[in-house]
């Protein structure tokens, strides 16, 4: 980013080009004036698709009008795809000095941030050597609503304008991205704090349905909601040919160590830097060094 010029930020999310996620930060980023925004965003809903792309047939992306916006397209891909595009410049003439993937609906810590098309999003871009961070607000059904994005905007306002100043001064670290998790009482947090991301997830398990539109389906907080609108994956309903299974959450493992998740439900708003590769503990290096080493004395033993 050259001195004097706003920095330009390219948007994507994993909810589709609609969600109020999106919008909200697109607005609040819009209204501070200070940033040139791009919108590369899926065209429809592709939540917990992970870091999946688009490999064997073309996407398609149509021109949207986003109010602020230098450009806007909905892409027909997934959330990485999306980010490839937008930085590619082959569907916009400059590449951004940012990339932010969200705001989603539900936050990404521990293991969720495995299947997270959110984190993706921010991940790509980091894979390509352009600064990014990936930013979840933590929906709570019942009691969260649509005008709460626009509040987890704000408080991410402040650090998205630091990291770009830290990229104009070429000071920003390259070797992670950042994943930052917003409270559910977003008005009433208790502050930035810097996390590590730990081992939180939700047991899942699967039920027989006769019919899509039987059962719950996941949502894109992660949570088991009641649907009759059918979602189409093959036989709409159950037969001989076709058994059809719902997933659905039952129960979940929480970190009681000082993790994302744990500092996220006690308030605080999480900046968690990532990188693109997860390695296994220095215990798990040492045992398999051993262990690999004496693999060759048990070609003729028998298996077990």
């Amino acid at each position: 980013m050259e001195d004097g010029k706003r920095g330009t930020i390219l948007i994507t999310n994993d909810d589709g080009i609609d969600a109020p996620g999106l919008r909200a930060l697109v607005d609040s980023l819009v209204n501070t004036n200070l940033f040139n925004i791009l919108v590369s965003a899926p065209d429809s809903e592709k939540s917990a698709v992970s870091h999946s792309i688009t490999w064997l047939h073309p996407i398609a992306a149509k021109q949207v009008h986003i109010h602020g916006t230098l450009a806007s397209f909905a892409v027909s891909g997934t959330p990485a795809d999306c980010t490839s595009l937008g930085i590619s410049k082959a569907l916009f003439p400059i590449i951004p000095d940012l990339v932010l993937s969200g705001i989603n609906k539900g936050s990404n810590c521990g293991y969720h941030i495995v299947y997270s098309g959110t984190v993706a999003g921010a991940r790509e871009a980091f894979f390509n050597d352009i600064p990014s961070i990936s930013i979840s607000y933590e929906w709570v059904e019942g009691k969260s609503n649509p005008r709460d994005f626009a509040l987890a905007a704000e408080v991410c306002i402040p650090i998205i304008n630091v990291v770009l100043v830290d990229i104009k001064n070429r000071s920003y670290p390259g070797k992670c991205f950042l994943n930052i998790d917003v409270p559910n009482n977003v008005a009433d947090h208790k502050g930035y704090k810097l996390t590590r991301q730990g081992k939180s997830f939700f047991k899942m398990g699967w039920r027989e349905v006769t019919s899509e539109t039987k059962g719950r389906i996941m949502s894109s907080d992660m949570s088991n909601t009641e649907t009759d609108t059918p979602k189409t994956i093959g036989a709409s309903s159950a037969s001989p040919e076709h058994l059809l299974f719902a997933r659905e959450i039952r129960g979940s493992v929480l970190d009681h160590d000082d993790t994302d998740h744990k500092s996220l439900k006690e308030g605080y708003i999480t900046v968690t830097p990532l990188a693109g590769l997860s390695r296994a503990d220095v215990d798990s290096q040492t045992y398999f060094e051993d262990w690999l080493q004496s693999v060759p004395k048990h070609l003729s033993t028998a298996a077990l």
